[in-house]
């Protein structure tokens, strides 16, 4: 079961709670599949979603939690084979690029398509740059051993072309680049986890069902180059070096600041606040256990709104920033 198939009503729960029923509340478009996709070890019953994958490497793909019947598989390029009626091996072609996947349900019902990203391998690293962008140096050894903080095996190519892509139903490629100069540099290149994806979906869910209209969250900082992350003073092991980190504030109107979340008329560290305890009540809940990881809330400064932190670590981690 995924995240889209019952986090209405507990956004709708959470919404009293907060004080924000009386809202003019009206539908968000999920834009769900009767059926969920396991890809990459992440379910998701969203109609539009994204892996990423080295070259040549296989995915294994399934269909679940539907309808019983007869499921179609399409690739526009990559070899498939079929495990089962509704599963199948996806082998990534040899040259990176985006292509495009796409499963049909029984009777055509519920087309998902599937964003495959085939990455640039991480031995085209030289001299910590890939194709002239710069990326500096990861750390040596992870941290405590951990696997998570590895140096990334690949690295996503955004271009001005896919930049636009949708990487799930709410969020493109492009806003998950860092904000390294120079900002009209192409080809970029970009870390990102599947599973931050699925928890800024359910964020913005949240926060609609809490009665804000966003189309989509202002991602502030997403991935950080080991580069930039030294440059702006960030910690070794920051999670934006291994894209699971983003920075994120509710925008309706795209003008660049905070919305006021908590209704007292002013823009400042109580409506970060808000945002964040609204999010740690949701993680709270045993069925979003799986999306767990760090957050922290900030106040505003000369450069950017209050904003709040979310990654997806695995385990807990709190902070006011």
């Amino acid at each position: 079961m995924t995240h889209w198939r019952f986090i209405a009503a507990t956004a709708a729960a959470l919404a009293v709670s907060a004080g924000a029923s009386t809202r003019d509340h009206r539908a968000f478009t999920l834009d769900v599949s009767p059926f969920s996709v396991v890809a990459n070890g992440e379910t998701s019953s969203a109609r539009e979603r994204s892996v990423f994958v080295l070259p040549r490497a296989a995915v294994s793909i399934e269909a679940a939690d539907g309808p019983e019947g007869a499921y179609a598989f399409h690739a526009d390029q990559g070899r498939f084979v079929s495990s089962a009626s509704h599963a199948w091996r996806w082998t990534a072609p040899a040259e990176p690029g985006l292509y495009d996947l796409s499963i049909d349900g029984p009777g055509h019902d519920g087309r998902v398509r599937i964003h495959a990203f085939v990455m640039t391998p991480a031995d085209g690293v030289h001299d910590g740059a890939l194709n002239g962008y710069r990326l500096g140096d990861y750390p040596s050894k992870p941290l405590n051993g951990n696997p998570i903080y590895l140096p990334p095996a690949g690295f996503i190519e955004v271009t001005k072309k896919n930049a636009a892509t949708k990487v799930s139903p709410h969020f493109t490629l492009g806003q998950f680049v860092c904000k390294q100069d120079p900002v009209d540099q192409y080809p970029k290149y970009v870390v990102l986890q599947e599973r931050l994806l699925l928890k800024l979906e359910t964020v913005l869910e949240l926060v609609n069902d809490l009665g804000f209209h966003a189309d989509t969250l202002h991602v502030m900082s997403a991935y950080r180059t080991p580069y930039y992350n030294h440059a702006i003073g960030d910690v070794l092991y920051s999670e934006h070096q291994f894209g699971s980190a983003a920075d994120v504030y509710v925008d309706p109107g795209d003008n660049g600041r905070m919305d006021d979340l908590n209704g007292d008329g002013r823009v400042n560290i109580d409506d970060s606040k808000f945002l964040y305890d609204r999010i740690d009540d949701l993680l709270s809940r045993k069925p979003f256990a799986w999306l767990q990881g760090g957050m922290g809330y900030y106040a505003a400064t000369a450069a950017h709104p209050p904003f709040v932190h979310v990654d997806v670590r695995g385990t807990r981690a709190r902070w006011k920033g």
